[in-house]
Order: structure tokens, then C-alpha cells, then sequence
């Protein structure tokens, strides 16, 4: 199944259609992890942050080979090791599906577990 993500600006900008490509995920990082600003007026990008946590994010598209994460899922990944883009003034990462640590879900009460 394939996953065309539609980005879209505000204004007259026409709205691009990426479509992730084998086991690619698009993500966009969370608020709280995203870029931030040093105290010289420096913005530093998600992805120059070193020494960090790992980081939550979105995922916007998934490619064919995608397995184990779909669209609207929240992920955990190492923003170091990811590659940054901009689309239409706004950033995302690239990152293959191996590359993702976890995947939330909601917790549902009522849901039989399996225990090993």
C-alpha cells in the first residue's frame, strides 16, 4: 500500500505530493523537539543537536516497504543520524523504517495482552 503525503502552504503555493520510496519514512519532528535558538540569536537545526535524547516525531508518509509504521503514527528515532529537508519552508526527516526505535500507541483498557 502507498502513501502519498500532501504538503501545502497557506497561500497560492500548489501542494506537492511526495511519495516515500522503499523502506523511507517521513517525519516531522514534534514541537518540542524542534529546532531551537542559542543565546547569540543562532538557530541551531533538530539535527545539529548533539548529545541528545532520542526524539519523537510524526510520520507523514511511508514507502512500499514500510512494514511496521503507517501515516499519523508517533515514533521515536535519533534525530543525529537523520537526514533533514525542507519543503516549502518546512522541515522534515528522512529516515529509513529500521532506523525507528519505537512506535507509540494508545493503551487501550479493556485489550486482552499477550505475555512470553
Amino acid at each position: 500500500m502507498r502513501s502519498i503525503t500532501r504538503v501545502s502552504e497557506p497561500t497560492t503555493v500548489p501542494k506537492l505530493e511526495i511519495q516515500m520510496l522503499h523502506d523511507r519514512v517521513l517525519v516531522r519532528l514534534s514541537a518540542e523537539e524542534g529546532e531551537r535558538r542559542s543565546s547569540g540569536g543562532i538557530v541551531i537545526p533538530a539535527t545539529a543537536q548533539v548529545a541528545r535524547r532520542l526524539a519523537w516525531g510524526d510520520v507523514l508518509g511511508v514507502g512500499s516497504n514500510v512494514r511496521n509504521v503507517k501515516v499519523s503514527d508517533r515514533v521515536l528515532f535519533n534525530p543525529e543520524d537523520q537526514l533533514e529537508v525542507e519543503v516549502q519552508g518546512e522541515a522534515y526527516l528522512v529516515m529509513r523504517e529500521r532506523d525507528i526505535h519505537a512506535v507509540a500507541t494508545e493503551r487501550t483498557e479493556h485489550g486482552t495482552g499477550l505475555y512470553l
